[in-house]
């Protein structure tokens, strides 16, 4: 499971969304597809959980979106967006 970024604010409209990080004063902006993957993130869902979502909400195949999913996820932590939440022992 993956953490949003607690400087990360969005605004979520129907074209998309735009993402701004306060922490690095920096602002994107994400298509449909990329606001209902930051939303899913944002409500905690793990990769497969919204691979699954998109493929049900925009009926798209299987393979390119656990692709697209992946890439936007990797894309998201090099902007330090998004992390993986340090295992507790």
């Amino acid at each position: 499971m993956y953490e949003v970024s607690k400087g990360v604010r969005s605004t979520h409209g129907q074209d998309g969304a735009v993402v701004l990080d306060i922490d690095q004063g920096q602002m994107f902006s994400v298509n449909l597809v990329g606001s209902k993957i930051l939303e899913l993130l944002e409500l905690g869902k793990t990769e497969p959980e919204i691979v699954n979502a998109i493929c049900q909400e925009f009926k798209a195949d299987r393979d390119i979106v656990q692709n697209d999913v992946g890439e936007f996820i990797h894309s998201l932590k090099l902007h330090k967006l998004l992390s993986e939440p340090s295992k507790r022992t």
